[in-house]
């Protein structure tokens, strides 16, 4: 279970993110809402790369310091610098850092755990090619099996399908439902409407966090207006 307590975050005294969350084992939860209303901030909290100043956040009970190896990260893409030489299956093994030994080297079964979170990904044959090489959506689905190679309870996606074309989107939307009830699974995008019948529940955040349930998130939210029908805005 993830756990959210009465938070509150702010940066150089200016409020950014208020509210409470408790989210089942399994679950899936879509993150909607505008630009710069929190959304980052939040899966940064869930990482414990930022701490609330007040409240509290537990994950399965601990606090997620101590649960940093359990979660899977999937960055926005603009974050990464296409240039830098790595390889496919170099940039996966990263998600197993934690296993590295003394000598600065990977033990046989995270190697394993690369090559198999490749192939759930459909990037076996692409292990060898610079990851700066592949198309936006091999891109993601690349990070996405980085984030799996550590085998985690919990992926936590930050627009995953953002910039690339609808067939990569569709296929990015493909391997996020095959996890769906295998891990807890919380995803910001912007393309809910395609998605909205397979997420658990909606969490919609504008410097407060709303829980909306997905039947009752407004049509407008294609329009870039967030709120439950016949609500206020979140």
């Amino acid at each position: 279970m993830i756990k959210m307590q009465n938070i509150s975050f702010s940066y150089r005294d200016q409020p950014i993110l208020e509210g409470s969350l408790e989210l089942g084992e399994k679950s899936f939860a879509g993150i909607i809402g505008p630009n710069g209303g929190g959304k980052t901030t939040f899966l940064k909290l869930l990482m414990g790369m930022l701490k609330p100043q007040k409240g509290e956040v537990l994950i399965e009970g601990k606090s997620p310091q101590k649960m940093r190896t359990s979660l899977g990260y999937v960055p926005q893409m603009r974050n990464f610098d296409l240039d830098f030489p790595i390889s496919v299956y170099e940039l996966v093994l990263m998600g197993c850092l934690s296993q590295l030994n003394v000598w600065g080297r990977y033990p046989k079964e995270a190697r394993d755990s690369a090559m198999h979170a490749l192939g759930s990904v459909g990037l076996e044959n692409m292990a060898d090619k610079p990851f700066g090489n592949l198309s936006g959506g091999q891109q993601q689905r690349a990070l996405i099996a980085r984030a799996l190679c550590g085998s985690p309870s919990t992926l936590l996606l930050d627009e995953p399908t953002a910039s690339v074309d609808p067939a990569a989107q569709e296929t990015i939307h493909k391997l996020i439902l095959d996890l769906k009830h295998h891990i807890t699974i919380l995803m910001v995008t912007h393309e809910l409407p395609g998605l909205i019948q397979e997420v658990d529940t909606v969490l919609c955040i504008n410097r407060t966090l709303q829980i909306i349930e997905p039947s009752k998130v407004c049509g407008h939210f294609a329009m870039g207006l967030y709120h439950p029908q016949g609500g206020k805005p979140c």
